[in-house]
């Protein structure tokens, strides 16, 4: 077996090809059809960025098929798995978001039940939040009996840990 023999084997198939290609496209796609407020939170490259907002404004299906596809030739020599990891968080069905989601919960539970020691840690975690807001919130969350509070506090979590 010589050295050329070898480094044949070592690339992939034309169908692994094909496979990696359909699922950049598909992913492009679902960058596409994504909602601007879910898109301004995952950080793209300019040219990539430029490419999706052209699909979005293709009315012919045949053209934005080609775009879509431009789009997967773009992602092709770009590191993708800060936008994988975006996306997921974004999809309620996929585990990082559950993950996510949980992670959220059990930083509320804390920040109600143990009060200022938690929000040190979170602030520590989360350096961009307002400890007076924190700290309100979770008060409101622990006086209040309905789950108004709670679902503030929630949502503000939320919006700091995106």
């Amino acid at each position: 077996m010589t050295d050329s023999d070898i480094e044949i084997d070592d690339l992939p198939s034309r169908s692994q090809l094909k496979r990696d290609s359909q699922e950049l496209r598909d992913m492009g796609e679902q960058l596409v059809l994504m909602p601007n407020a879910h898109l301004d939170k995952i950080t793209l490259d300019s040219s990539l960025l430029a490419a999706i907002k052209e699909a979005r404004r293709l009315k012919n299906l045949d053209a934005r098929r080609r775009q879509i596809q431009y789009i997967g030739k773009l992602m092709r020599n770009l590191d993708l798995t800060e936008i994988i990891h975006s996306v997921e968080k974004l999809n309620h069905q996929s585990q990082t978001f559950r993950q996510h989601f949980a992670m959220l919960e059990q930083w509320r539970d804390r920040l109600i039940a143990e009060g200022n020691s938690t929000i040190e840690e979170f602030l520590i975690a989360y350096p961009n939040a307002d400890r007076q807001q924190i700290r309100n919130l979770s008060r409101q969350a622990g006086r209040g009996k309905t789950g108004s509070a709670k679902t503030k506090l929630f949502k503000y979590l939320k919006e700091i840990a995106e």
